[in-house]
């Protein structure tokens, strides 16, 4: 059985998770009032406009936004009905599936980022100096790593 959490981790721990809920329903919140689009569109917006050709293969960009595969299938069908994205098979592998950010994913995803960086900023980036952002990139990417 695991060791007991001391009070004092038991605290840090409270404040992380209902902070990270907190901002998370903040930045989500914005983000649909503003532009219509979840976070997990803008993810893939994101995550796709920074790729060579626009493009990832499905199981790739599951893993890389931390989703099921049945949940990134669900996204993209949702995402391709609003135009923002389209399903080809790989160039490289007839059997794979590759999601693919078209003209107008781009153009909402560059509508969007104003927005979304007003809220980051808001919300939690402009509450931290540059000391306790760069403890926080440590402290999360040691987390990733996971």
């Amino acid at each position: 059985m695991a060791e007991p959490l001391s009070a004092t981790q038991l605290a840090h721990w409270r404040t992380f998770i209902e902070s990270s809920w907190a901002l998370h329903t903040r930045l989500e919140d914005e983000l649909r009032a503003a532009t219509g689009l979840s976070m997990n569109d803008y993810h893939v917006l994101v995550a796709l406009a920074d790729e060579p050709g626009r493009r990832i293969r499905m199981g790739e960009l599951a893993s890389r936004l931390v989703l099921s595969p049945s949940r990134i299938t669900y996204q993209i069908s949702s995402m391709i009905k609003r135009g923002l994205v389209r399903k080809e098979s790989c160039a490289d592998d007839g059997r794979g599936q590759e999601a693919v950010l078209t003209d107008e994913g781009l153009t909402a995803l560059r509508e969007a980022a104003p927005a979304h960086l007003e809220t980051v900023r808001k919300s939690f980036i402009d509450h931290l100096d540059d000391e306790e952002l760069a403890v926080i990139g440590h402290v999360f990417a040691k987390i990733r790593e996971v």
